[in-house]
């Protein structure tokens, strides 16, 4: 079919090149009132010379067109892209997926490979974002500390991932500048005006030495590959991040630091870690059953009394098992793991992680709430060797049952209940250690959420769940291998 004339056209135009919103509504209404791909010229203000005298009436108001879940998924995403042509691509990707359901998994169509292209593009833009964004602290201001940074897309995606840093940095006001577009958090709102240049970011500040600490405590030696760092970590980010001046005095120092940890490793012995790793017979079918036996153990009366044990929970099948310390206050009552604050500090993270919490099992190494009542309040206890030794058996149930490819413990309670011996956390924590062949699988040790609460200092605060999350990506990529 031939293009309509330009005076024929119906001509949208968006407020700006990063009008997602605009897009969406005007396209909705063109697939309602069922107007053709070819018969629709996309415009932002400021470019009407170029299309002469089209016509510009509103689009009539038709019945919704019903469209595959999946299409307006990839459209949503792939409208942020920079490409001046995605406008017209994506109205009729989406017009042709309204008369054609199983487009968008056609990706030897040329259209949806187009789409799937663009929106690729801006799921490794945000990535980028939330890796590379380093606030420097630049004020305080009615009792907030005030920070801003400087980053560069390659995309339109700052509304898009504001809301990543809404949900990570709540406790602060700060400013994300970019060359198009600038994002401000500022008394619980966000909000956005136009783009600012590299110079309104202060270069430095007093966290940066926190940041160059971290880093340089996470780099591994071992395993240098500086075209793959190049690929993951372009160097165009490179003058925007205080580690990445560590980065070449590091890589001359590998070869000396790879040395220390083969002894380190071999100080630790990981063999005998898992030595006393108890065994349990099969005695449950699934975790249904298991589960009903956990509500009913009494933990052999060493937890207070008028409380209730909290299974575990997640699918059979999965990938991946978390192990906690013991239920909460909030878990004892919901009856679920991982409720609470450090729950839901937890839920935060594992999506920034890319972990999805339905997708993964989450279990306690204790399965009751052990505390000490004070008034009205039920304060927490650690839980004692006996305690632990005693839900032990049920925690082994279900990694059998589960049979995951990754066990993540979360604090010293976990490590002791699993591998059924102490281990100090700081020895282990973000170490991968290969767990019996009859078991299977590996663990990754890292500290408990409720540490990350705990800590008052922003900056260390920082560097504490930069690690934990490092962990969390790191679980993640081994159980996707």
């Amino acid at each position: 079919m031939s293009e309509a004339p330009l005076s024929q056209s119906r001509v949208v135009t968006l407020a700006a090149e990063d009008d997602a919103e605009g897009w969406k509504r005007h396209a909705r209404a063109l697939l309602a009132e069922g107007v053709p791909p070819d018969e629709v010229v996309f415009r932002t203000r400021g470019e009407g010379d170029l299309f002469g005298s089209g016509d510009e009436r509103a689009p009539l108001r038709g019945a919704p067109v019903k469209l595959p879940r999946k299409a307006v998924e990839l459209t949503s995403t792939a409208i942020h892209h920079s490409d001046p042509s995605r406008f017209s691509l994506l109205y009729r990707f989406l017009h042709r997926a309204a008369r054609e359901p199983g487009l968008a998994d056609n990706k030897a169509d040329a259209d949806t490979a187009a789409v799937h292209r663009l929106e690729k593009a801006i799921r490794r833009d945000a990535h980028k974002m939330h890796a590379f964004v380093r606030f420097r602290l630049v004020g305080e201001q009615d009792g907030r500390e005030q920070y801003a940074a400087w980053f560069e897309p390659d995309h339109h995606i700052v509304e898009r991932e504001a809301g990543f840093f809404v949900r990570r940095f709540a406790n602060m006001d700060w400013a994300i500048v970019t060359p198009r577009k600038t994002a401000i958090y500022r008394g619980g709102e966000v909000f956005f005006r136009e783009g600012g240049r590299r110079e309104d970011v202060p270069d430095e500040d007093q966290l940066e030495d926190a940041w160059r600490a971290y880093y340089a405590s996470i780099f591994n030696p071992a395993r240098i590959m500086t075209d793959a760092m190049r690929a993951e970590m372009p160097k165009k980010y490179w003058k925007n991040l205080p580690e990445a001046k560590l980065i070449p005095e590091l890589i001359e120092q590998a070869p000396r630091r790879v040395e220390k940890m083969v002894a380190a490793a071999a100080a630790i012995d990981q063999s005998k870690i898992a030595a006393k790793m108890i065994r349990v017979e099969p005695s449950f079918n699934d975790l249904d059953s298991l589960h009903r036996a956990v509500r009913e153990h009494d933990g052999e009366g060493l937890t207070p009394t008028g409380v209730t044990p909290v299974p575990g929970e997640g699918p059979q099948d999965a990938r991946l098992f978390f192990i906690g310390e013991q239920p909460g206050d909030q878990e004892d009552k919901e009856g679920r793991p991982f409720v609470g604050p450090a729950g839901q500090l937890f839920t935060r993270f594992l999506g920034e992680a890319g972990l999805e919490r339905d997708a993964v099992y989450i279990t306690n190494a204790v399965k009751r709430f052990n505390f000490t009542p004070r008034g009205k309040r039920r304060i927490h206890q650690t839980p004692k060797a006996g305690e632990i030794d005693v839900w032990a058996p049920f925690l082994h149930h279900e990694h059998r049952l589960v049979q995951p490819e990754v066990t993540v413990t979360l604090g010293a309670t976990a490590l002791r209940g699993f591998f059924g011996r102490p281990v100090k956390l700081g020895e282990v924590r973000g170490e991968v250690i290969e767990l019996p062949k009859d078991v299977g699988g590996v663990c990754v040790p890292t500290f408990h959420p409720s540490y990350l609460l705990r800590i008052e200092d922003p900056g260390q605060r920082k560097v504490e769940e930069g690690k934990f999350l490092a962990d969390l990506t790191r679980a993640r990529e081994l159980a996707a291998a």
